[in-house]
């Protein structure tokens, strides 16, 4: 081997040397299948399932397996639509069920996809958290033995001491926040370090995340209740209208805390081509937390929910309850109570049902129960000769019942929807003319019940009802924490650069010092022959150039001698 050779080979070793360790990346290496043995199939898994390659592959798929989850009926969210899917479906839906479709977040597929990125995660992170801690215990390596061989470097000769050149070049480069000491003849300095720590803090939020998340769902609960003005509410399971929560979550997990609704007021647009659009919803509550709290006022608005704690209280939909009161055929009261109605368009026509399971008593004495289907119109317009409403308020409300009398069902010990009406077992009021009995009544209006059985009334008063959903999810904060520290660690490793400088001044043979400088970046970037034009320019005026032996008027520049490729 020539010593030519041998000079070169020494150059790339130390090349290598000084642009080591400048991220925390583990070094690819050539794959060797492990030899038999469950040690070595073992250890070759770890290795692939820590790879940054499998973490990506595994992010990917973790996103794909979400999409189902948002376009099919998830059995968590809502088990009636899930089952309006099985009746549409009929061939589709149990393939959807072998699959997990219907609960995707739960699956067993996505549990493993979810775990195994856990898994690469940490396993990927822990080793490169305590290099990087390494790194920072560490100095910048010693220079290269040739500067010149590095993208960007600089040289030029002074008269001024090495040991003066090198002391200015520390002080230079430490004010500028470089990490620098000396080492032989030379300078090293190195400054960027928070890209790998914003690389480090991008990953480890991804775990806090994926725990945030997951704590979130086994954790949470989400439950529904709808609220006349005047009604109260405590915080506990049966409360509820609707109610669903995480697999490890538990009753005593609930927030205590109690409010009543006192007053609910929706504003709407009153003309344009945006008639009858919500402009506000507004419900004033009064609200304790504990069992002793003192008691609060406060407002929830639309996307302006109370939050107690870990709980939060969204206003989510809106309707009327006629005050209805019913009264046997001797004028005794046996119902009187606002009655809630669901909303069936925009301009809130509701419909629903009224139940008289106790206390009447038929024109001859028997017990009986009596049922009213009524539909609302909060604005009814009686040219447009339809039954729907006109208008969201309250302009010119009208009631419409039919009534029965017989069984309602609701002793037969299967539930049954207080908003819709069995009829299997009971008969329609008729009236004179043999059809079913039927009025349109406007507030202080009453229907009589043929035959003595007794009449309903539309009170004048026509209350409103707000429906809440309480909500509590644990791990939201550790999410947003999570998703911001994210951020801004994927911001730090994209838009820092970890990059290296060495000085080197050395006297020649002529007693003249030479100087070098010369830079190494992680990656090509421009920024780091700028940086090494300005370091050497400042350097440059506290150590001045001197004639060059062929031209002593000549007065050299440092910037004048460039690495191929650098800008200067």
């Amino acid at each position: 081997m020539s010593k030519t050779d041998t000079d070169t080979s020494r150059d790339r070793e130390e090349l290598g040397a000084a642009g080591s360790q400048l991220s925390t990346a583990p070094q690819e290496e050539q794959t060797i299948l492990p030899g038999l043995g469950v040690t070595g199939w073992a250890r070759w898994f770890w290795r692939q399932l820590t790879s940054m390659r499998v973490a990506l592959l595994l992010l990917l798929l973790l996103s794909l397996g979400a999409i189902p989850g948002s376009l099919i009926p998830q059995t968590g969210a809502d088990v009636s639509k899930v089952e309006d899917f099985r009746a549409a479906h009929k061939t589709l839906a149990p393939v959807y069920d072998k699959l997990g479709l219907f609960h995707v977040y739960s699956s067993v597929w996505f549990s493993a996809i979810y775990i195994l990125l856990f898994v690469s995660l940490i396993g990927c992170i822990v080793p490169r958290t305590w290099q990087f801690v390494g790194q920072l215990r560490g100095r910048p390596p010693g220079a290269p033995r040739r500067l010149n061989r590095l993208p960007a470097h600089t040289t030029w000769r002074t008269t001024e001491d090495p040991e003066r050149v090198r002391e200015a070049a520390l002080a230079l480069l430490r004010k500028r926040r470089f990490r620098a000491h000396v080492v032989g003849d030379a300078v090293a300095a190195e400054k960027g370090y928070l890209r790998e720590l914003g690389n480090l803090v991008f990953h480890i939020a991804l775990i806090v995340l994926l725990v945030a998340f997951a704590s979130g769902q086994l954790y949470k609960s989400d439950g529904t209740k709808l609220m006349v003005e005047g009604d109260g509410f405590s915080n506990a399971l049966p409360m509820y209208d609707d109610f669903k929560s995480g697999s490890l979550f538990r009753n005593d997990d609930l927030v205590p805390f109690s409010f009543d609704l006192k007053d609910f007021k929706g504003t709407y647009e009153v003309s344009g081509p945006n008639r009858g659009t919500p402009r506000t919803y507004e419900a004033k509550l009064t609200y304790s937390k504990g069992a002793y709290g003192k008691e609060r006022s406060t407002t929830v608005k639309v996307n302006e929910p109370l939050k107690i704690d870990d709980a939060k209280v969204y206003l989510v939909s809106h309707g009327y309850a006629p005050v209805i009161t019913v009264r046997d055929g001797k004028g005794a009261v046996v119902y009187h109570d606002a009655v809630p109605l669901l909303p069936l368009d925009g301009n809130v026509s509701s419909n629903g049902v009224v139940k008289v399971m106790d206390g009447y008593r038929d024109p001859k004495g028997k017990k009986e129960q009596l049922g009213f289907q009524a539909f609302f119109a909060p604005t009814l317009d009686t040219r447009s000769g339809t039954m729907l409403s006109q208008f969201p308020a309250l302009l010119n409300p009208v009631l419409a019942v039919n009534a029965y009398h017989g069984d309602l069902g609701v002793n037969s010990g299967i539930p049954q929807s207080v908003y819709q009406l069995d009829k299997k077992h009971m008969t329609a009021f008729k009236d004179a003319k043999g059809q079913l009995l039927k009025k349109l009544l406007k507030p202080g209006d009453t229907m009589t019940l043929p035959g003595g059985a007794g009449s309903i009334t539309f009170e004048k008063d026509v209350k409103e009802w707000a429906g809440f959903e309480i909500v509590q999810e644990p791990g939201g904060g550790w999410a947003l924490t999570g998703a911001l520290a994210a951020i801004f660690g994927l911001a730090g490793s994209l838009f820092i650069q970890r990059r290296r400088v060495w000085v080197r001044a050395v006297r020649g043979a002529d007693g003249v010092t030479v100087v070098e400088m010369a830079g190494l970046g992680r990656s090509e970037s421009a920024k780091v022959p700028e940086e090494l034009g300005d370091l050497a320019a400042i350097l440059y005026d506290q150590a001045p150039g001197a004639p060059d032996p062929g031209d002593p008027a000549a007065t050299p520049d440092p910037q004048a001698v460039p690495a191929e490729g650098a800008e200067k």
